[in-house]
């Protein structure tokens, strides 16, 4: 973590505890940043925000306004922000069940959810009973309790199931004609190759560690994996968009069988 990383992270949580006062559980840097695998200039910066209670819509809006990238610049491609109350991020839940969702920064379009059920179906919502599950392994602590007291992992028959929509939303997004390489194959790949290792070894890696970790045990599919790597951390051709289907429709049978 850069010290420019670190101070806006120091200045997100004083903008959080001016609002939130006393009702301010915790803040936990979760993503690559908890799974240290930050890469400035890629990385997202990943955030979640644990709350007493309930929030307003007012004391939502107020949230916001702090931390836009308009009033906190954020130093990387952009902020992703949830915030749990204390019940629900010690349920261990598969729901969505955030009270605030806000996407913003330099290389990322402005968005803010005030409530689950406007979150739309064509994004997913899986990802936040995953989220929470790293963050009760790997959550670092930018304020409050241990993030494993305060977030509950899920039962691994919910984190499976999570880990199936997952891998199911992915693969059906649209593939490039020509068969050529595509955009987003390496990430759809490396989330694939995470999900593969979560379920064989119960720990969460980050995606890079998950793919090496898949190379080093012998995958039969090394190639499109070391591909896939390469496009992450030295900029080369990602795989081909058959060639990443293919293996997460590999993955996706495992998974769905597993357990």
């Amino acid at each position: 973590m850069t010290p420019e990383v670190q101070r806006y992270l120091s200045d997100l949580v004083e903008a959080a505890r001016s609002v939130l006062a006393g009702d301010l559980v915790g803040v936990y840097a979760a993503g690559s940043l908890a799974l240290d695998a930050f890469h400035a200039g890629r990385s997202d910066i990943d955030v979640a925000v644990v709350c007493a209670g309930p929030l307003t819509d007012d004391t939502r809006r107020a949230l916001v306004a702090r931390w836009r990238h308009s009033a906190l610049p954020c130093p990387a491609r952009g902020l992703e922000l949830v915030v749990y109350t204390d019940a629900v991020a010690r349920s261990g839940t598969a729901e969505p069940g955030f009270e605030l969702e806000l996407n913003d920064g330099p290389a990322m379009d402005f968005r803010q959810t005030l409530h689950p059920r406007d979150r739309r179906p064509a994004d997913g919502t899986f990802w936040y009973g995953l989220d929470r599950s790293i963050l009760h392994q790997s959550g670092r602590v930018l304020a409050g309790p241990p993030a494993a007291e305060v977030f509950t992992d899920l039962s691994e028959t919910d984190l499976r199931g999570l880990l199936v929509d997952s891998l199911q939303w992915w693969m059906a997004l649209p593939a490039p004609a020509g068969g050529g390489p595509a955009a987003g194959a390496d990430d759809a790949v490396l989330g694939a190759c995470r999900a593969l290792v979560r379920v064989r070894e119960g720990v969460w890696r980050s995606k890079v560690d998950a793919g090496r970790r898949l190379v080093a045990t012998g995958s039969p599919s090394a190639e499109v994996i070391e591909q896939s790597v390469a496009a992450r951390t030295a900029g080369a051709p990602p795989p081909s968009g058959a060639a990443a289907k293919a293996f997460q429709r590999s993955v996706l049978e495992e998974v769905s069988t597993s357990g």
